[in-house]
């Protein structure tokens, strides 16, 4: 069996906030909570979720944008949560991202030309100056950018160009894996297909690997291979994309799901509204996190945190519904359309 690309292993960002009255007994805020997943070579896995999930947090964690709590990072077999300085400067090499607002990610000051050939040179891919040119000018091809804009400042594209530029620069590390932090969040509708497209290319012309973070669902179910939900800083299924949509095995999916508006004119599903608020991630729930939300909680959902389980066709959910005989548990029946 081929070993996956990226795997995280019990992943966990808990941030320490200031002590009770008099110095008392610390409080954190658990960011991320437990959270494992794999991505394989060539493969999309979205991680989705409401705003506050912990989403952006697991993809900085894989980064190395900070020091986590607790877990393992494992790029290609090989540790990067306690890697040594030497060993970081390979990984930041193979692993890059994309991050949401394409204009705070470009130095205002520095011609596209420069931007690019940074990492170039940063990490010794070019041996001249006329090398460097050879390789900006074949990642502006491509992304879609014509050469003569190398010499332009950022301020003088639109957000779309501005994102491929960003592309642009991931791609001229030669990176296996792209981090997409809510890349195309930020861009108006019609841009948002184009480089959504342009990923897709990219990913078969290159083999890269995407982690797409991302709360739009309409995005995630075209462009996807494998879908993560994570809720209040833990996943709570993770299943191929097209078993996802067609049948998903946790309320919360569910609910989140029913808000996708279908592509046939006309078509409809039920709204499945949640009640109540996303509870704190500085004092979470007992037992199952979504269960003071759930329309389908009962005693065992209030004491018992569920496990992700697998279920047929690589499908796992941490419910205690899929625990019931069939005919009793309401997740086992396709989505509603």
């Amino acid at each position: 069996m081929t070993r996956p690309l990226l795997e995280v292993n019990d992943l966990k960002k808990h941030y320490r906030i200031a002590g009770g009255l008099f110095g008392g007994k610390p409080s954190y805020v658990y960011a991320v909570d437990g959270v494992s997943f794999e991505v394989a070579r060539g493969e999309t896995l979205s991680l989705v979720g409401e705003s506050g999930c912990g989403k952006s947090t697991v993809g900085r964690a894989v980064l190395r944008l900070f020091d986590i709590t607790s877990g393992q990072v494992v790029l290609d077999g090989q540790r990067m949560d306690d890697a040594s300085k030497d060993t970081l400067q390979t990984f930041r090499r193979r692993v890059q991202v994309v991050f949401q607002d394409p204009f705070s990610s470009l130095n205002p000051r520095m011609k596209v030309r420069d931007i690019l050939a940074e990492p170039i040179r940063n990490f010794g891919l070019a041996r001249s100056s006329a090398e460097v040119d050879e390789r900006v000018n074949k990642l502006m091809d491509l992304v879609g950018l014509p050469r003569e804009a190398v010499k332009r400042l950022p301020h003088q594209f639109s957000g779309g160009q501005r994102q491929r530029i960003c592309i642009a620069r991931a791609l001229a590390a030669e990176p296996e894996l792209i981090v997409c932090d809510e890349a195309v969040s930020a861009l108006d509708v019609s841009v948002k297909a184009q480089i959504v497209n342009l990923l897709q290319d990219l990913q078969r012309e290159l083999g890269l690997a995407l982690l797409f973070i991302s709360h739009d669902l309409a995005i995630v179910e075209h462009m996807t291979h494998r879908v993560a939900v994570m809720y209040l800083g833990k996943l709570v299924e993770v299943a191929p994309k097209r078993e996802l949509f067609a049948a998903p095995r946790h309320p919360y999916t569910r609910a989140l799901l029913s808000a996708v508006p279908l592509p046939e004119p006309g078509a409809q599903r039920e709204r499945i509204i949640l009640k109540g608020d996303v509870p704190s991630p500085v004092n979470p729930p007992k037992g199952c996190r979504f269960h003071t939300r759930c329309p389908h909680a009962f005693e065992r959902c209030r004491v018992e945190e569920p496990e992700l389980k697998i279920a047929p066709g690589d499908h796992w959910s941490a419910c205690h519904l899929n625990d019931l005989p069939l005919a009793e548990n309401p997740m086992v029946t396709p989505l509603a359309s």
